[in-house]
């Protein structure tokens, strides 16, 4: 019996590994669409522009558990939301990536800012806010509790286990 549980709990992992992967095909904590960010970027969706983060996250059994976690320290701001204050080093990293994304042109201040891509704007935005200043996050989750997972662990249930039950009890039942 222990067996039969052990390959239920590995059987519901391998579907939710997949299913939480998908969030980031589908845009969405499956039926609910992520919130659109302030700024477009050419580089695509906010959650994939480099895949690190869908990347990162790994799943381990423990038990009769299923944890998952993510090696990306930002992982959890982004599954649940949250606000972040910005610091002098993200000041520093906003200014670079204004001048990385051709920030520095030359000409007057009114005409630089007229040229400015939409990239550009967000990083100097970023840039000249305070230290200190809250940032909210807006949640775009890709893990945790949903009608869409436990129908999922109930459809691993019902097509896999009650068959693995009925073969148990029928070789048990023989055996004596």
């Amino acid at each position: 019996m222990k067996k039969l549980i052990d390959n239920f709990i590995k059987d519901v992992k391998l579907e939710l590994d997949d299913e939480f992967d998908m969030n980031f095909e589908r845009k969405s904590f499956f039926n609910e669409p992520w919130k659109d960010t302030k700024h477009t970027n050419p580089r695509g969706s906010l959650m994939m522009r480099t895949g690190m983060l869908r990347k990162s996250i790994s799943s381990k059994i423990s038990g009769d558990s299923i944890r998952y976690s993510s090696s990306v320290p930002y992982a959890s701001i982004h599954n649940e939301g949250g606000t972040i204050t910005v610091t002098r080093q993200m000041k520093k990293f906003f200014w670079a990536m204004y001048y990385k994304t051709g920030g520095a042109v030359s000409g007057s201040g009114s005409q630089r800012d007229r040229v400015m891509s939409a990239e550009q704007k967000k990083w100097k935005a970023m840039a000249l806010m305070p230290v200190g200043k809250q940032m909210k996050i807006e949640q775009r989750q890709f893990i945790g509790d949903h009608a869409m997972v436990r129908k999922s662990i109930e459809d691993v249930f019902r097509q896999d286990t009650i068959p693995e039950m009925k073969k148990y009890f029928e070789t048990k039942f023989k055996q004596k």
